[in-house]
């Protein structure tokens, strides 16, 4: 009879979070960055039906990076979840944090378990509050780890890249304007090359907007709304105002087709 092969628990354990690493690292990346009225998330993602950023309840949002279907199982869980505590108890006892535990549990499990690959996902959990004090960034790597993030925050294939890239510009309060040009611009550079230009159609963007008077904060942000925020603002200066010495033209005639 034949000896199994043996593998020590710390080889195992650095095989499988290779493993996942080089998986998260094939996917494009996500940015999230808190602006004046909530959090925005960012990601380029060329398919219009297969999301990667998504509303998990009320004021909760997840962004997450890496292989669809796995991270896809995970954000199904967090809705059924948090529709399950918001229904037994009450909506405010559905959290950020609260999802983000269970998430974490899940990962912790999956990545130890020596009887499944580990999941080759990294996640975000966004909760808007009702001030920018009360916002929680959490994100969530493959083997259960959560990081609370604050300001802005990258993962994905380029993460470092990204976050190098937005945190040479970010400043607390920014503007929606602000803060999405400057993901933009991260997602779109390259580590010592030439950056690129993302176009807006491969663009997936969504925010927690604390300002909407409904209950839900979530709102996805269409190409045309992209287009119209990212555009450079090319308005021309207002002409100087008439003195007693500059001369006022007369009132054009409506009759004079060249007036």
């Amino acid at each position: 009879m034949s000896m199994p092969f043996y593998v020590s628990p710390e080889q195992l354990m650095k095989d499988r979070a290779d493993f996942a690493r080089k998986g998260i690292a094939r996917g494009r990346s996500v940015a999230v960055l808190q602006y004046a009225d909530g959090i925005l998330f960012v990601s380029e993602n060329p398919s219009a039906a297969l999301h990667k950023i998504s509303e998990i309840y009320d004021r909760i949002a997840f962004a997450a990076v890496g292989r669809y279907n796995e991270f896809e199982n995970l954000r199904i869980a967090g809705v059924r979840l948090a529709d399950m505590r918001g229904y037994s108890y009450d909506r405010r006892d559905v959290t950020g944090r609260g999802l983000a535990n269970a998430y974490a549990q899940t990962l912790g499990a999956i990545f130890s378990s020596g009887g499944e690959k580990p999941y080759e996902v990294e996640l975000f959990v966004g909760e808007v509050g009702d001030t920018a004090d009360g916002d929680q960034i959490y994100r969530l790597t493959y083997d259960g780890q959560v990081a609370d993030e604050q300001g802005f925050a990258a993962m994905g294939g380029s993460a470092e890249t990204v976050t190098n890239h937005i945190k040479e510009r970010y400043r607390p309060g920014a503007s929606l304007e602000e803060a999405l040009r400057w993901a933009v611009e991260g997602l779109g550079s390259t580590d010592g090359g030439q950056p690129r230009e993302i176009p807006v159609t491969s663009l997936e963007v969504a925010v927690l907007d604390r300002t909407r008077s409904q209950q839900r904060k979530f709102k996805r942000l269409t190409d045309s709304q992209l287009a119209r925020l990212l555009a450079k603002d090319e308005t021309p200066a207002p002409a100087p105002a008439a003195t007693d010495d500059t001369p006022v033209a007369p009132p054009r005639d409506p009759s004079d087709p060249l007036a």
